[in-house]
């Protein structure tokens, strides 16, 4: 028995089997671009419905991924020291009440307070199932496994717009909310199913504020640390198109939301080819080379937006399709890369991973949201900045000496 088959051993599931774990993963891996997506065609008219700017409207987008990350660094210690199945229950729960809470919501700011629990609810849901992947496989299996996870999760952007503006014509904005609340009622009667991954000997025995402490020594792990924050850079530019991608679609080109739909689902659906694209062609590339390349074709990316993506929908299209593509081909070797670092304290690395890319993210998002004169130019200069300092900092990163584990392999 090889050591990815020994690591699966330790996943073993009798109710959910081999693909069903890796199908609930993927769906766990759904919630966050769910819970984004899906409204996002709703955005212009929740501003009239709560007589909003869209600035405080894109609050529920930015709080709710602030909060993700602060629950994210809650419950991946949590994870390791009571196991991955309580913890995704109760972000369950408090996913399903926040979802309800948010299509009852009365007024714009009580509809970003549920949108915080809501976010809290995520983090449980996620930092778990990031980790069920370590805990269940390793290697070259882990890669592939990962690239099948972000793969078929990277359906939910392209498919979560476009059932947002078909619901929009059979119910109004409440409906996305009254959905979201259905797909965590069907994950929580999957995790019921699901059977613990977290082997007991690998558990963190000590106190709840010790389990807590794990996420500083981690942190303390130059070769860990470092690539977190270089991955995650380019979150900055890629959620900040998530947040104003339906104004400049709809108000800046004068598309209809059906059509802006259309658009982002396009952009989504190029973005799934970059993990098969890895692990197919690239997974055994020169992996300094690989990364530099991925960050340099997002800084490409934002000086076509910037100098013709103003002009039409379809050259800013073409424009995020390549940052999209770029980002999505280097996430199953960048997140592998980061597990190699760190032995055991998985779900203390997975808050981390998830943490830094979603504070970051979320500042994208807002200043995205700035009151650009041109929201293109704007979006196109965090692009452009954010990602030369990626390949900056990495070209650093690959001479300084710090230990890396597989990173040459």
């Amino acid at each position: 028995m090889n050591q990815a088959e020994i690591s699966y051993s330790h996943g073993f599931q009798k109710y959910l089997g081999k693909k069903g774990l890796i199908a609930y993963i993927v769906l766990m891996n759904m919630f966050i671009p769910l819970s984004t997506d899906l409204y996002l065609p709703s955005l212009p008219t929740m501003n009239l419905y709560f007589t909003s700017s869209s600035t405080v409207t894109n609050l529920t987008l930015s709080s709710f991924f602030i909060c993700y990350a602060i629950g994210i660094l809650f419950w991946g210690p949590m994870s390791d020291k009571y196991g991955r199945k309580p913890i995704i229950l109760i972000g369950s729960i408090l996913y399903i009440a926040s979802s309800i809470s948010c299509a009852l919501s009365p007024d714009i700011y009580f509809l970003i307070f549920s949108r915080v629990i809501q976010g809290i609810g995520s983090g449980g849901i996620t930092a778990s199932s990031v980790a069920m992947v370590k805990d269940c496989y390793s290697g070259k299996k882990r890669e592939g496994v990962l690239a099948v996870v972000q793969t078929l999760a990277g359906l939910a952007p392209m498919l979560a717009p476009v059932l947002g503006a078909i619901l929009l014509k059979i119910v109004n904005w409440q409906g996305t909310f009254w959905t979201l609340a259905a797909i965590g009622i069907f994950n929580l009667i999957l995790t019921v199913l699901y059977q613990e991954t977290l082997k007991e000997e690998d558990r963190f025995t000590g106190t709840l504020k010790g389990s807590m402490g794990r996420l500083i020594h981690v942190s303390k792990n130059k070769s860990f640390v470092i690539p977190v924050v270089i991955f995650s850079l380019v979150s900055i530019p890629f959620m900040g198109y998530i947040a104003v991608s339906s104004y400049i679609y709809v108000e800046y080109f004068g598309l209809s939301e059906q059509y802006y739909s259309y658009f982002f689902a396009f952009n989504a659906l190029i973005s799934l080819l970059g993990p098969t694209i890895y692990i197919k062609c690239l997974q055994n590339a020169n992996k300094n080379l690989f990364t530099g390349f991925c960050f340099g074709a997002a800084c490409v990316s934002g000086l076509l937006m910037m100098t013709a993506g103003r002009f039409s929908p379809y050259l800013f299209l073409i424009s995020t399709v390549m940052m999209s593509l770029s980002c999505t081909m280097l996430r199953p070797f960048s997140t592998n890369l980061l597990f190699n670092q760190q032995q055991g304290d998985a779900g203390s690395a997975a808050s981390i991973i998830s943490t830094a890319w979603m504070v970051l993210g979320s500042v994208g998002m807002s200043l995205a949201s700035l009151p650009w004169k041109d929201g293109v130019m704007g979006l196109a200069m965090l692009l452009t900045v954010f990602s030369a300092a990626s390949l900056i900092a990495w070209c650093w990163f690959i001479r300084s000496g710090i230990s890396c584990v597989g990173l040459n392999d």
